[in-house]
Formats: C-alpha cells, structure tokens, sequence
C-alpha cells in the first residue's frame, strides 16, 4: 500500500522548517506545481554535492534515490543534472540544503 501524499508545496515548506531546526539551512531554488510536482533535493556538503531525486520503491512507498551517484559531485555536474531534469518536467521542485556530511535534514529511506 502506498502513503498518503501531500501537497508539495507543504513538503516543501516543512522539509525547510526541519533543516532549519537542524542548522541544516535550505533554500528554493526552482517552485514547481504546489499540488503535484515532484522534488530534486541538493545536499551541499564538505567535500561536493549530492542530488536526490524522490522516487517510489518497489513497494509504493515514498523513496529517495541519489541521483547523482553516491560519491560527491562538483557544481557542474550537479547543475546539468537538474537542468536535464527540469528540462523533462517543468513542474519539479529544486530545493537545496547545507549538509556537511550529506544527510538531508527530514527522514528519508534510500534506494541503491
């Protein structure tokens, strides 16, 4: 069964409540559709990026996958990422965090 969703709009408004609750400070880079766009996530780290893209598991439940691959990236790399991205769908969210260590600041289950 999957979980209920929200709007994202709101997920986004309480995913920056929580880094800012953390000192894990975010930023909206990009607004996509409030109801039903979907959420790229940039983690700003020590050592590059990371970019999250939400997705749903096998099972139907809400997932992150990290897009970008699982060691850091430059600014570069993670720019074409999301602008691949952004070009594909214009209703996609871009939200980015300051994480020093790459854990973003609201509860996520990862896919590999």
């Amino acid at each position: 069964m999957s979980d209920p969703r929200i709007k994202v709009g709101l997920w986004v408004q309480a995913a920056l409540r929580l880094g800012q609750s953390d000192g894990r400070y975010g930023v909206v880079i990009r607004k996509g559709d409030f109801d039903a766009g979907g959420v790229l996530v940039v983690l700003r780290g020590r050592d590059g990026l990371s970019v999250l893209s939400q997705v749903r598991s096998g099972e139907g439940e809400a997932a992150w996958l990290r897009a970008t691959g699982k060691q850091p990236v430059d600014d570069a790399a993670a720019d074409a990422y999301i602008a691949r991205q952004t070009g594909r769908d214009p209703d996609l969210w871009v939200v980015e965090f300051e994480c020093p260590d790459l854990t973003p600041p609201f509860e996520a289950k990862f896919i590999d």
